[in-house]
């Protein structure tokens, strides 16, 4: 019997999927699992790569690029376990982290849980996150506005809206989705991930479902090492691995994302809320970046006005979408 169903994404990712299956292999070895590879329409020799170096594994087609939710989903539904865990291409096992992370949650009341992801040194990246009413923080990147937020915040002693760094068992309310563990018998109850998303916020969303089905954790024993955005940031032509980036086409589909999950999750009065806040947004970045131009005469590095135009392209966009993300109806937000 099947433990563990693993689903991996590919998208012209196979060195990763390589380096990740051989860690997975290497460091997963007491319980039985499967491995299964869902390919975005690479078109390059990926399937051929990886099944060379690992003819055991599964592999599916979508034939089109698909994006993260119906990938995985494709996947999930493929499966044979009970437990499921979706892992990113770029992701490198350490120390049993998959076993050991299946041995608790399969002893637990959880119906979801994470490990504590790793940055390449091994310093703590952000893997469990809390809601904010009406989804304030998706605000915090703004590049003014998000500074001013941070600050008052900080000030009210408001709570944060992650964990940066899980030393034990930390309960919260949604997981990053580059390591994803979840019992198949929530996601009978809960659905599967929302297939208008394309990337970003999708597992965000998917987890204030799996909530009404019980609780979410991270395990900060289990450590796993991440490297944070390689694909997608290659396949969007950005030079910006950071999820603050408002200001190419990655940043267009972080903001549509995060703007939908927000009309799905909390309702369109708080999505057009947010939004009038984008909008604010414009004028005081334009005053700002003029007033640092003058003020720090360019010693401080910091914003430019190519990212203020981007940020209004992009802003432009997601006015035009308006209409359709609050009538909520589906569709595919797609910007690559």
């Amino acid at each position: 019997m099947t433990d563990l169903s693993i689903v991996i994404v590919n998208y012209k990712s196979a060195d990763l999927i390589i380096n990740c299956l051989s860690s997975v292999y290497a460091s997963t070895t007491k319980i039985d699992f499967e491995i299964i590879v869902v390919d975005n329409d690479s078109k390059d020799n990926s399937k051929e790569t990886i099944l060379s170096a690992f003819p055991g594994i599964r592999w599916i087609d979508m034939n089109y690029n698909s994006g993260f939710a119906r990938a995985n989903n494709k996947g999930i539904q493929s499966s044979n376990a009970d437990t499921l865990l979706l892992l990113n291409a770029d992701t490198l096992i350490q120390n049993n982290a998959i076993e050991n992370c299946y041995g608790l949650f399969s002893n637990s009341e959880y119906v979801a849980c994470g490990g504590q992801l790793l940055n390449p040194d091994l310093s703590p990246q952000i893997s469990g996150n809390y809601f904010i009413k009406g989804g304030l923080n998706c605000l915090l990147p703004l590049p003014y506005l998000g500074k001013f937020l941070k600050w008052a915040g900080t000030l009210l002693n408001v709570k944060k809206p992650n964990v940066p760094n899980a030393d034990s068992t930390v309960e919260v309310d949604w997981i990053n989705g580059a390591f994803l563990m979840v019992k198949k018998a929530a996601i009978k109850t809960a659905g599967l991930m929302d297939e208008d998303f394309f990337l970003y916020s999708e597992e965000a969303e998917w987890c204030s479902r799996l909530q009404h089905e019980g609780r979410l954790c991270i395990f900060g024993a289990c450590k796993v090492i991440h490297l944070q955005g390689e694909t997608a940031t290659e396949a969007f032509g950005s030079s910006d691995k950071a999820y603050s980036n408002l200001f190419d086409r990655k940043g267009l589909q972080i903001m549509l994302s995060n703007l939908v999950r927000i009309r799905k999750q909390f309702g369109s009065g708080w999505f057009l809320a947010i939004l009038f806040f984008h909008v604010i947004e414009v004028p005081v970045f334009a005053i700002g970046l003029i007033l640092s131009k003058i003020f720090l005469n360019n010693k401080k590095k910091g914003y430019t006005f190519r990212q203020l135009k981007g940020y209004c392209s992009n802003l432009f966009f997601l006015l035009k979408k308006t209409f359709i993300i609050v009538r909520n109806k589906p569709y595919f937000y797609k910007v690559l």
